[in-house]
């Protein structure tokens, strides 16, 4: 569930940055040069809180992914016999994917 809630925030992030993008491209053209700067303001700030959001999200995902690495690991270590039977299964089947090309 988390993982959900990790890409569908990173989803939001990246619509919102290329809303307020768009809306700088499309209202560039006509506007004074102070209202350029407000817009050029805006999306600066509108970029850096994403790169500050998408850094938090790739944060919590290296975290998860650290998280689940330790939980096959320990897995591995507890059952090593099912470790072995399921990495020949992966082998297994690699090998007959890859024989058909």
């Amino acid at each position: 569930m988390a993982k959900d809630n990790t890409s569908e925030h990173l989803r939001d992030e990246l619509k919102s940055l290329a809303d307020t993008l768009e809306e700088v491209l499309n209202s560039s053209s006509d506007k004074s040069k102070e209202e350029l700067g407000k817009l050029r303001s805006k999306a600066e700030r509108a970029l850096k809180d994403s790169r500050y959001r998408l850094g938090e999200t790739s944060d919590a995902i290296a975290q998860q992914t650290r998280e689940a690495a330790a939980r096959a690991d320990e897995y591995v270590r507890d059952n090593p016999w099912t470790g072995v039977g399921i990495g020949a299964a992966v082998g297994l089947v690699l090998g007959v994917l890859l024989s058909r090309r």
